[in-house]
């Protein structure tokens, strides 16, 4: 029996060590850290975006393509066709589409995948996106430049898209229905 306790014993205190040795203290962040830290990371994505905005710029007067750029970092070119009514938040809009990356190589079309539709202002889609189509009207066509803040981010999207990608929408706008 004493070598049963003695074992049971051992484990038992083998057991303990091992927990409190996983045992992590956690280190407390302290304000003045945490607020250097910040401040460090939202100039590097200054001067990504920075950086960003200068590559779509170079590309699109390489094209010379007229592209305007909105507050958020959007470029767009409206080519027109469209006479209809312009989509607004909360309607539902179908696109015919096209997406490539900056430097050409091909990722989605509707012609392989189908018409793109979604809810305005619910997500879903680039936030670049959306705010494109709600420059555009009924019939619009229009090449939309989505920095990577406004598309995939850091992460692409796991398939297609690589990470921190600038990415080229081509559009035309073939429905906007507000079925709420």
């Amino acid at each position: 029996m004493t070598i049963m306790n003695n074992c049971t014993l051992t484990y038992l205190m083998l057991f303990l060590i091992l927990i409190s040795t996983c045992r992590r203290e956690e280190k407390k962040v302290s304000d003045e850290e945490y607020r250097l830290t910040k401040e460090a990371l939202v100039g590097v994505n200054r001067i990504l975006v920075k950086k960003d905005a200068e590559k779509i710029k170079a590309y699109a007067n390489r094209r010379n393509w007229d592209m305007k750029q909105t507050d958020s970092g959007l470029w767009y070119m409206i080519m027109g066709g469209g006479n209809g009514q312009t989509a607004v938040s909360g309607e539902r809009i179908t696109l015919k589409y096209r997406l490539e990356l900056l430097d050409g190589t091909l990722c989605y079309t509707s012609d392989s995948l189908g018409l793109k539709q979604f809810r305005i202002g619910q997500g879903g889609v680039e936030s670049g996106l959306e705010e494109g189509v709600i420059l555009l009207r009924m019939g619009d066509k229009a090449r939309l430049i989505l920095p990577p803040h406004l598309a995939h981010g850091l992460n692409g999207d796991g398939n297609r898209i690589p990470a921190r990608a600038i990415i080229i929408y081509e559009v035309e706008v073939i429905a906007i229905e507000n079925d709420m």
